[in-house]
């Protein structure tokens, strides 16, 4: 067990992992897309290390992706009143979204996708001051 959180969505509390996979109320994002969950109150690690929000920690945020929506199973809602013939049978199935939890961060570290986007930036400043000065830079990795 390396590092674990407990988010807070739809009303709930979560303990969560990375790669684990959660249901959640329902989250108005599209399949395949990343969310990030700021609602967290509690991260935790194997060495000890535990921050504990009052009420969420501070930059603390998990990355996770919508694997798909769907409709929980069906609630039967039966209303009965003996000897008055009173019988009202009702359903509801509860909207849900599937989560794939990818990262948790502390707060003080960066992602894999901000990582990428300094990169880029660092890059392009590089190659604006070659440009300036009449160097010539190829484009690399």
């Amino acid at each position: 067990m390396a590092i674990y959180a407990v988010i807070r969505t739809g009303g709930k509390q979560y303990r969560v992992e990375p790669h684990q996979i959660i249901d959640v109320e329902l989250i108005p994002a599209g399949v395949g897309s990343v969310v990030e969950l700021t609602d967290v109150l509690l991260v935790a690690n194997d060495n000890g290390d535990v921050k504990v929000g009052m009420p969420l920690v501070e930059g603390a945020r998990v990355i996770a992706r919508v694997v798909e929506h769907g409709k929980a199973d069906k609630v039967v809602v039966f209303k009965y009143k003996a000897k008055t013939r009173y019988r009202r049978k009702r359903g509801h199935r509860q909207l849900y979204t599937r989560l794939a939890i990818e990262e948790i961060l502390t707060g003080e570290e960066i992602t894999s996708q901000e990582e990428g986007q300094e990169r880029t930036q660092r890059r392009r400043r590089k190659r604006e001051k070659a440009q300036q000065e009449g160097q010539v830079i190829e484009d690399g990795p």
